[in-house]
């Protein structure tokens, strides 16, 4: 096959989309302004939620905007949009937990819903796409990334955005090919989103572009084209580029417009006060003043990243390589409360960014059994998340030298969740129908022991979701306790 028919959207899929998305609310809204530094920012948030209060400080114009300084820390080594939508929420309830924290749990949902709709666009199946919605809400990566006050979240969603408008794309130009390709066009305007919050978005830019170009040069080799590389390279390739690289590319520098418009930014005029000069780039001074100057502060950037790699000295106790992202091995602290005086022992209150095992630990086996089906099967579904999920993964295998951390796999819990829901509608469909009357009865349709084995696997990862709760929310549990769920020692 290559796509599976349109099923209209019904009254079931709200329903369905309704139910994920409030327990989606209420998991990231639980507890959202909890643990604090006295008050203040935790772990990463002290970089970003003072740059947010930056620009709203700093904000006139409603349009621009303002710009963060952050003199404090430095330079700032992320673009501003990321740092722009925390200043929303601290527009609204001011330099507080609950103002540097509402927008990350906001978009945390709309994770949820995406995942949930990329599932529904792909299997045109309610169920699996429900399945999807709740393996996203009950992830524990996907939880806390929700509900701190940092970039990931923002870049993630708008990834998983782009890839639901990918996959209307490719459904389009596979059933109903138009001239317009708006679907493509949505793609690239997320993707420039994308990039604004994080330079990683350049992954996906290259990933979705070259996944775009390929499927109109194979859907031309369905149809039976004479010259199909031609026809792909002379109407293909020019729109997929407008779309999803310069519009990308315009995007960035108009999240930029808040720097160029400040007379106090960063390096804001690096080309005329001899900073350039004394440069290792002493050619942008041939550029004019603005632009030699943004230059000048993206390789700086480029330098600082470069620079951070395990063989120079740099470490970190939480760094984590990407071959242990696939199966959670590596979680990183975010908040750690010891030695609290608790009935006469000692209890913690500790956050880790960790992956619910019953969804991590069969990230492997999913992604063979993708592959599997898409080269012996032709089962086009799987196409979409798992070039997602190389695009989150194979670039960063290249600098494995490189500072690395667990929040870095965030965006890839969305394409296994996909991969995982698709791969439950097939094991749904195996096995022998169940005898038992009490069994047909309570379920109300006949059962098998394929959808008894879905049913366990969503049970098993609801429990564990309830089990690590304590160090997904950071409730205080007593010391015995926490030695318990900690069951590996590269989780400690």
């Amino acid at each position: 096959m290559i796509l599976p028919a349109a099923v209209r959207w019904a009254r079931r899929d709200t329903v369905a989309l309704a139910i994920v998305a409030g327990f989606a609310l209420f998991t990231r809204f639980l507890g959202l302004t909890q643990p604090t530094a006295g008050g203040t920012p935790i772990f990463d948030e002290k970089h970003y939620v003072p740059q947010a209060w930056d620009v709203v400080r700093s904000a006139g114009n409603p349009v621009i905007g303002g710009i963060e300084s952050n003199p404090a820390f430095g330079l700032v080594v992320h673009p501003p949009l990321g740092k722009q939508l925390l200043a929303i929420g601290e527009v609204f309830f001011g330099y507080t937990p609950l103002g540097w924290r509402v927008m990350p749990a906001l978009f945390g949902v709309g994770i949820v819903v995406f995942t949930f709709l990329l599932a529904r666009r792909l299997s045109q199946s309610t169920t699996l796409a429900f399945l999807a919605g709740l393996l996203a809400v009950f992830d524990g990566v996907l939880l806390v990334t929700s509900k701190f006050g940092m970039l990931d979240v923002f870049q993630v969603f708008f990834v998983v955005a782009a890839a639901w408008t990918l996959a209307g794309d490719m459904r389009q130009a596979a059933f109903a090919p138009r001239r317009v390709r708006w679907w493509r066009f949505a793609t690239g305007v997320l993707l420039g989103l994308a990039l604004s919050v994080k330079w990683s978005g350049l992954y996906y830019i290259a990933f979705f572009g070259l996944l775009s170009s390929f499927w109109d040069l194979w859907l031309r080799r369905r149809r039976g084209e004479a010259r199909p590389v031609r026809s792909t390279l002379l109407h293909d390739v020019p729109p997929a580029l407008a779309s999803i690289v310069l519009v990308p590319a315009l995007l960035y520098i108009w999240s930029w417009r808040a720097w160029f418009a400040s007379e106090t930014s960063v390096y804001r005029h690096a080309a005329v006060d001899g900073t350039v000069a004394g440069s290792d780039w002493p050619w942008l001074g041939a550029l004019p003043d603005a632009v030699a100057s943004w230059l000048y502060y993206h390789l700086s950037v480029a330098e600082f990243h470069a620079s951070l790699t395990s063989s120079s000295g740099h470490s970190h106790p939480w760094d984590s390589k990407p071959w242990a992202w696939l199966v959670g091995a590596r979680p990183i602290l975010y908040s750690s409360a010891t030695d609290i005086e608790c009935g006469g022992s000692t209890c913690r209150e500790m956050i880790f960014l960790f992956g619910t095992p019953a969804i991590w630990w069969v990230t492997v086996p999913v992604l063979a059994w993708s592959g599997w089906v898409w080269l012996t099967r032709r089962d086009y579904r799987v196409i979409v998340p798992v070039v997602a999920f190389a695009a989150g993964f194979i670039p960063w295998l290249a600098a494995f030298d490189r500072q690395m951390y667990f929040f870095y796999a965030a965006a890839l819990a969305p394409f296994s969740i996909v991969l995982i829901a698709l791969a439950l509608g097939a094991v749904a469909g195996l096995g022998r129908p169940v005898r038992s009357a009490l069994v047909r009865r309570a379920a109300g349709y006949p059962i098998t022991s394929g959808h008894l084995a879905v049913i366990g696997y969503m049970a098993l990862v609801i429990g564990m979701f309830v089990y690590f709760a304590p160090i997904l929310y950071g409730l205080r549990i007593p010391e015995s306790s926490y030695n318990a769920i900690m069951w590996l020692p590269s989780w400690t």
